[in-house]
């Protein structure tokens, strides 16, 4: 299984401090030795890094543990290989175009292999994993119901839960998912939350011996929310998604919400 780490702020925020304990996971305090990616909105724009090398010894994972890059929306992921080789193209988090906007998506968990069956009807994968072809898909969906942006957040949002609960149908499906302006967090077996806003306080991460006061990083007005499959600090209190619940969030705050019928509940496999 891999790793997500996801961040919506209402300010352009550095994910320094999240990161660094993100990509200690990636083979050294965890196994998620097999890769890893992150991907920063700039407005419109996407800056994104990839490396098949494991996280916990990546250069460039050292950089950007130390290069405060700063954004309103990041997707990160740290990938423990199941479906697909080790290699640059099979990284998350993966990036296409819709309605002139980068869509970025990163996945947790493994889906069964019919989810090679799912029709492709615009995008195509580049690399051989199970995730990747999962957002060709749900992409192609979303551009096949909404040939352009839809006027109403509500009805792609609704669009967006039912076709996570088909690739949750499938097998273990935790996914985030941006456009630049919203973040998309979906959860099937497990994904957590939390948002830090005034009165700041500090922080101290699992697995790297480093504390940030953030009342001395940040202003009254900030509100950062970090996603993550397991939290990252310990002195914090995370929410946990229920299975089957999507949250959308803006500007760090929970826009929309949506949860599975409870007769439609699906066995996680």
């Amino acid at each position: 299984m891999c790793e997500l780490l996801g961040m919506s702020a209402n300010v352009p925020t550095d994910i320094c401090f999240s990161f660094s304990g993100l990509m200690q996971r990636g083979g050294e305090t965890g196994p998620h030795r097999d890769g890893w990616g992150i991907a920063f909105y700039e407005g419109k724009g996407i800056r994104a890094f990839h490396d098949p090398a494991p996280s916990c010894r990546s250069e460039i994972a050292q950089l950007i543990k130390h290069h405060p890059i700063k954004s309103l929306i990041v997707i990160s992921h740290i990938r423990q290989a199941n479906v697909g080789s080790v290699c640059l193209e099979n990284t998350h988090p993966f990036i296409r175009e819709l309605w002139g906007k980068s869509w970025s998506f990163a996945h947790n968990g493994q889906l069964d292999k019919r989810i090679f069956d799912l029709e492709l009807n615009f995008y195509q994968p580049v690399g051989t994993t199970d995730s990747e072809y999962a957002f060709c898909w749900l992409l192609g969906e979303i551009r096949k119901r909404f040939p352009t942006q839809p006027s109403h957040s509500s009805d792609l949002t609704d669009l967006i839960h039912n076709l996570c609960e088909q690739l949750r149908s499938l097998g273990v499906y935790n996914m985030l998912l941006s456009e630049s302006e919203n973040l998309y967090a979906y959860c099937s077996s497990k994904l957590s939350w939390l948002t830090r806003r005034a009165p700041f306080g500090e922080a101290s991460l699992m697995d790297e011996e480093l504390t940030v006061d953030f009342c001395k990083e940040t202003t009254a007005n900030d509100i950062v929310t970090v996603i993550a499959t397991v939290p990252l600090t310990a002195n914090e209190v995370w929410n946990q998604f229920e299975s089957g619940e999507l949250v959308v969030f803006n500007q760090g705050l929970v826009r929309e919400q949506r949860k599975a019928p409870l007769s439609n509940e699906v066995d996680d496999h």
